[in-house]
């Protein structure tokens, strides 16, 4: 196990794509970052694990003029607070659309936005770079007997 130097465990890919799709089946959000050229762009959406790679689903806009053919990020965490733990993956690589054909023909494996009008654009990111980490929660107080701010497991 690797731990960098705040102390968050560094997980594996294996690791980091098994979270990926436990969170796209418990229909967690995920942001979707890209440039359009001069600032970044996040949005918050849902999406799939399907491939080994992340689909979502966008409308006509501003996302899907700058999305298609671009290199984006993708982040998804978790806090489990039960397990005073919470993790965090990020896939970074080539967004593409995907052709009528190659749309899976498994409806759970498209994604069902929650939004009125989803939009009708599926998107497949490629997983090229994919990193994550774990790590455990800790309750911040306002300050100690010196005044100073604290940290303390909880």
């Amino acid at each position: 196990m690797w731990i960098d130097q705040r102390g968050s465990e560094i997980l594996p890919v294996p690791e980091c794509l098994r979270l990926l799709a436990v969170a796209a089946r418990e229909d967690h959000i995920g942001r979707l970052a890209v440039t359009d050229g001069e600032t970044p762009l996040v949005i918050p959406l849902n999406f799939t694990f399907h491939d080994r790679g992340v689909l979502v689903r966008i409308g006509p806009g501003l996302l899907s003029e700058l999305v298609p053919s671009s290199l984006v990020s993708f982040e998804v965490d978790r806090v489990e607070p039960d397990c005073h733990q919470a993790w965090s993956v990020l896939v970074r690589g080539l967004a593409s659309t995907l052709a009528p054909a190659d749309i899976p023909s498994d409806a759970s494996a498209v994604p069902q936005p929650w939004v009125p009008e989803p939009g009708e654009q599926v998107i497949f990111i490629r997983p090229d770079v994919v990193t994550g980490r774990r790590f455990g929660l800790v309750a911040r107080v306002e300050s100690d007997a010196l005044g100073s701010p604290g940290v303390h497991p909880v």
